[in-house]
């Protein structure tokens, strides 16, 4: 008899016995991302993802350098900044990088005591703890480098009630576009240069007291042309996952390899965001104009009801209307997760997103490696990086 599977809900609770949580972290505050054109990128997130207008900050609040619009749904808050003259350090990442995330910003209970801890353990300084203040109270944030530009901000709110930290405002709009049935950042992806991923996957486990719970070498991500590495790195609770992918030989150029090109270096490859309705978020997507990989072939859907069976699985979902939208099966001891994923989402092919529905299962969707990379394969031949 098959078993009853839920939706998976992480909370505060251990599960992954390896990791230290010294921090500890209660999970993603923020992720910001330097664009071009914030305002732009945030009409975009709002009309094609279901995002909300939530705060502001700019010249009417009186940053007079850069210029910043939250959007949130649900537990997700994205930031999309812009420089507002030549001199901004900020045009340096945005000339090398193009539009990409800057910080993944971390919840804690203190954000002091998080720097020291991480610091003290070999983390390069990014920001000294700094407290932020207004009327509605005050807000810690403290940060250290990870691989590449990228920075984690730790967040320590517990004594401000504003809308987000301080020098924000509430930003209200009349065009907000109806939500899409996005919950959390389920997982943020790091791209690594050759042979870097065991030296941020020590990182990780040494200044963040992270576990490395999955690995997954060339044998197992590979297609006839390239090949991949990863390592997925958690905190105890599981609310915090980050797997690190790095190249592999292989007979033409993959996917990192494409990213690290025009990323000009290591960087956040993708986020993944839960729903609990994949079918309903992807169909609303795809109706405002959200362009995904291409489908798997027809015997990558028609294999799908052995792989559930396999572990005594029962999909409440229809496989012909997963494989109209193109959304993935995979399955494991614990249950199944849906998953699919987007093209990139800037003009150079590096950021994208992830969209997954788990039931169940806690794993990354191993059984849909070769299909994905396949059909990014596609995409690279399209560019001319492949």
């Amino acid at each position: 008899m098959a078993k009853e599977i839920k939706s998976v809900d992480y909370g505060l609770e251990k599960i992954f016995e390896g990791a230290q949580d010294f921090l500890p972290l209660l999970g993603t505050d923020y992720v910001e991302l330097y664009v071009g054109n914030a305002k732009q990128a945030a009409h975009y997130y709002k009309t094609a993802f279901g995002f909300q207008s939530f705060a502001y900050k700019g010249l009417e609040t009186g940053s007079r350098d850069v210029v910043s619009y939250v959007v949130k749904q649900d537990k997700i808050k994205l930031v999309l900044s812009t420089p507002l003259n030549s001199k901004h350090p900020m045009n340096e990442h945005l000339a090398k990088h193009g539009d990409g995330v800057k910080v993944i910003a971390l919840w804690v209970e203190d954000a002091t005591q998080a720097w020291k801890e991480t610091t003290s353990r070999g983390a390069k300084s990014y920001m000294e703890p700094t407290t932020e203040s207004d009327s509605n109270g005050e807000v810690v944030r403290s940060g250290i480098h990870t691989y590449g530009d990228t920075v984690h901000i730790f967040v320590e709110r517990k004594k401000y009630d504003g809308v987000f930290l301080p020098g924000f405002e509430k930003w209200e709009s009349e065009y907000n576009p109806e939500p899409l049935g996005l919950k959390y950042v389920d997982h943020m992806v790091g791209n690594v240069g050759w042979g870097e991923m065991n030296d941020w996957v020590k990182w990780y486990e040494d200044v963040m007291g992270f576990e490395n719970f999955l690995s997954f070498d060339d044998k197992q991500i590979h297609t006839e042309y390239s090949a991949l590495m990863s390592k997925v790195m958690s905190n105890g609770n599981g609310r915090i996952k980050f797997p690190i992918n790095e190249p592999a030989e292989g007979k033409k150029k993959s996917q990192i390899e494409e990213y690290l090109d025009f990323y000009e270096g290591p960087g956040c490859q993708h986020i993944a965001v839960a729903t609990d309705d994949i079918i309903s978020t992807v169909q609303g997507m795809r109706a405002r104009g959200v362009e995904f990989l291409t489908t798997p072939p027809d015997t990558y859907y028609a294999a799908a009801p052995d792989r559930l069976a396999e572990f005594d699985h029962e999909m409440k979902e229809d496989v012909e209307i997963l494989k109209s939208l193109g959304i993935m099966i995979d399955a494991d001891d614990e249950g199944y997760l849906l998953q699919i994923f987007t093209r990139p989402v800037e003009d150079r092919p590096t950021l994208f997103f992830e969209i997954i529905q788990r039931m169940g299962a806690r794993g990354f969707g191993a059984g849909n490696f070769k299909a994905l990379f396949e059909s990014i394969e596609r995409e690279q031949e399209l560019r001319g990086t492949l």
